[in-house]
């Protein structure tokens, strides 16, 4: 199995990159029986970048923070902001 280099795969430009060669994330089917580090590994292998990829006519890149605040305590005082 060829290595993963997530490094290099997070600094991808959407300004930059040939749409064409992302794949759709709606095209990617993952077995659920297998075990987590093996769904892992086939999501990235059919996903090619799991930074940066379409889901139809849109690109998607993401990219996380380097904070120890939960996903949870962002989406609460999102939330809590709003009222």
């Amino acid at each position: 199995m060829e290595e993963f280099n997530l490094e290099q795969m997070k600094q991808v430009d959407i300004r930059t990159i040939d749409r064409e060669e992302l794949v759709d994330i709606r095209d990617v089917k993952i077995d659920e029986t297998l075990p987590q580090e093996q769904r892992f590994v086939e999501f990235v292998r059919q996903i090619k970048n799991p930074y940066c990829y379409k889901c139809g006519k849109a690109v998607v890149k993401i990219s996380f923070s380097d904070t120890e605040i939960t996903l949870e305590e962002r989406l609460e005082h999102y939330l809590k902001s709003l009222l």
